[in-house]
């Protein structure tokens, strides 16, 4: 596979792309972050310019695409929710067609995917999804790059996210992995089950590649025999009015020692711990210090001594970003013949 499979297109979600082309994505990620460690240059993109939509604030997601449009020798211009009118005084339409032709692509962070896909559909270039309330695309090439990395395989790998299940990393890891072959299981309570929509897009993939699915709120049978265990806040950007509700719902989903110990897995090397980060596994944040104060915890999703523990690999996972996302950029945008990786 070349990049002319990839070339011009957009990443909006992880439902628009073939197990092998996801594969080569996650594979030519990996290349990339051989290449780079050794400092061998691959300026894929010289002369390109990047434009960062930013309605959602960032660290990771900002950072890797900033840097790796620098390695592949592009220049990246962020556009924060105070610089763009995107959506307020011009329709997304217009804002697509005037940044559409200065620049070469367009990453876009923020809420709703209908304008990710308005934005693709309308400027002519190729967008990349940074993330929005339904699918994160960008991050789903990291976590399954990590987690090859880790077992040198995604095969016979079984991925258990706990926590909320219908946020956009519940969603994207249930329909990635449901592509890849990769075993996957929803652990959360049932008011916080994915969608039937999602569910059934899971399931369609599922019987394709043989992967196994699972939604359950039992935290024991969801947990056994698990390779990953990955989670994610208790509560998403602009659902700041919910902490009660979900510390409430969510405190038996706590990834902690006991839930690690279930896996049966503790040895060997046979499981990694996952988090896309921002963690909540102490009260050094202001969240952290509002939430103890509240319900008198010290801490949310993950325990901290889960975190650092040598299962954790979510600092590997955060670094991943910036390989994984040059990746998508150099295969969808480069000009040249991008090489195979094995």
């Amino acid at each position: 596979m070349t990049n002319s499979v990839f070339q011009g297109r957009s990443l909006l979600a992880e439902k628009d792309f073939t197990k092998e082309e996801l594969n080569y994505l996650i594979d030519f990620s990996i290349h990339l972050k051989d290449m780079k460690k050794r400092g061998i240059p691959h300026r894929y993109l010289e002369g390109k310019n990047i434009a960062l939509l930013f309605e959602k604030t960032s660290t990771r997601t900002r950072s890797a695409f900033t840097v790796a449009s620098i390695d592949l020798g592009a220049h990246p211009e962020f556009l924060g929710k105070d610089d763009i009118q995107l959506g307020k005084k011009e329709s997304v339409e217009d804002t697509a067609k005037v940044l559409g032709s200065m620049f070469d692509g367009i990453e876009f962070r923020g809420f709703s995917q209908e304008v990710v896909e308005d934005l693709a559909k309308y400027s002519g270039v190729p967008i990349w999804n940074g993330l929005t309330d339904e699918w994160h695309p960008t991050q789903m090439i990291a976590d399954f790059m990590t987690i090859k990395e880790n077992f040198n395989t995604l095969e016979n790998i079984t991925l258990v996210y706990v926590g909320d299940g219908r946020n956009n990393m519940a969603n994207s890891l249930l329909v990635t992995g449901a592509i890849l072959g990769v075993n996957v299981r929803i652990c959360a309570p049932k008011a916080l089950f994915p969608s039937e929509e999602v569910i059934n897009y899971a399931n369609e993939f599922a019987a394709k590649s043989g992967s196994q699915l699972m939604i359950t709120d039992d935290v024991a049978e969801g947990v056994r025999g698990a390779n990953v265990l990955y989670t994610d806040v208790w509560v998403s950007m602009g659902e700041e009015d919910k902490f009660e509700e979900r510390v409430n719902l969510l405190k038996p989903y706590q990834i902690n020692m006991d839930m690690v110990n279930k896996t049966g897995n503790t040895e060997n090397g046979k499981l990694i711990v996952l988090h896309c980060l921002p963690a909540f596994h102490d009260v050094k944040t202001e969240y952290g210090k509002m939430v103890e104060e509240k319900f008198g915890i010290t801490e949310m999703e993950i325990t901290d001594d889960v975190f650092r523990s040598q299962y954790g690999r979510q600092f590997e996972e955060a670094e991943n970003r910036m390989h994984s996302i040059k990746a998508i950029m150099a295969a969808t945008l480069g000009n040249l013949f991008i090489p195979k990786v094995s």
